[in-house]
């Protein structure tokens, strides 16, 4: 399969959480895993457990990193994956909704599980340790960068795609977070429809 770079706008690309300038490492160049690759992760889940991709074997998964620190687009794109499972009716039950916290150090399970259960009970978060984390990420092509604030807090720029993996933990596609829950689950049942 040949492997797909997309050089894409940094605005709606990146998410500007921190309210800083555009990240300086992020570069302009934005690229996504290669379409059919496997993609491996191995993290905490809500109720401390270790999971992989393998836990999710058989689900269509709609992957975001994110953190629950985030003032803007994070909780956004998660009422629009809410939505999106929403307007699937009976065919969300194909899939799972998982949110990778990138802020490991303040998004403990608990902190996960009260944040998510606010937009659908459905959705679930994993964490883990940051090297857990920065290698999950780097098998999704994800950007993240930690921004302190000057006030003893901070805040976080990072990648904001939402990505669509088959039921075989193979990469389907990437949206961007400004994409809307009917074209999140218009993607998702055209995914679903072209597997049978």
């Amino acid at each position: 399969m040949r492997r797909r770079e997309f050089v894409l706008s940094l605005v709606g690309g990146i998410a500007g959480c921190s309210f800083a300038t555009l990240p300086r490492s992020a570069g302009t160049q934005i690229t996504f895993p290669l379409e059919g690759s496997k993609l491996a992760f191995a993290l905490t889940a809500p109720d401390g457990t270790a999971v992989t991709e393998q836990t999710y074997h058989g689900k269509w998964l709609v992957i975001y990193f994110g953190y629950t620190f985030c003032p803007d687009v994070c909780p956004t794109t998660m009422m629009e994956i809410a939505g999106a499972l929403k307007a699937l009716g009976p065919r969300a039950n194909a899939v799972q909704a998982i949110f990778i916290t990138v802020d490991p150090q303040r998004d403990t399970p608990d902190v996960l599980n009260e944040y998510l259960k606010a937009f659908d009970p459905r959705l679930i978060g994993l964490t883990g340790t940051s090297a857990q984390i920065a290698a999950t990420a780097k098998t999704f092509h994800v950007f993240y960068e930690r921004n302190d604030t000057g006030d003893g807090s901070y805040l976080y720029d990072h990648s904001a795609f939402i990505y669509l993996v088959n039921p075989g933990g193979k990469f389907a596609k990437a949206i961007s977070s400004e994409g809307s829950s009917q074209a999140i689950a218009n993607a998702l049942a055209t995914l679903m429809a072209a597997a049978q």
